[in-house]
C-alpha cells in the first residue's frame, strides 16, 4: 500500500491535533505514527488505500476545530508497513 509522509504546520502543538489525526486515521483503517517536531510542526507517516490517503490529508488540511493549518507538505516515500496508527511521544 502507498505510505506518505506529511509535515502540518500553522498552530498545530496544544490543540489535540495528534489525537484527532489518530482517530481519523483509525476511522479510514490507515497505519502509521504522528508526532510533535522540535520546530512546532506536526509530521505524519501514514500507509493506506490512496483513496483513504487522500481523505486524511483532506482533513490534515483543516485539523481540528482550535488548530490553524497554514501548510501541509505530502512526500511520497517507499512503502512501509506498520501494525496501527500510533502517536510518537518524543522528538525524532
Amino acid at each position: 500500500m502507498p505510505t506518505i509522509h506529511l509535515l502540518i504546520k500553522g498552530s498545530v502543538q496544544g490543540v489535540f491535533y495528534r489525537a484527532s489525526a489518530k482517530e481519523v486515521a483509525d476511522k479510514l483503517n490507515l497505519t502509521g505514527w504522528i508526532k510533535n517536531t522540535t520546530e512546532g510542526h506536526v509530521a505524519a507517516m501514514v500507509t493506506g488505500d490512496e483513496q483513504l490517503l487522500q481523505q486524511f490529508i483532506s482533513w490534515c488540511k483543516k485539523g481540528p476545530p482550535q488548530a490553524v493549518v497554514t501548510e501541509v507538505v505530502v512526500n511520497s516515500v517507499a512503502d512501509v508497513s506498520f501494525a496501527d496508527f500510533s502517536i510518537v511521544k518524543e522528538y525524532r
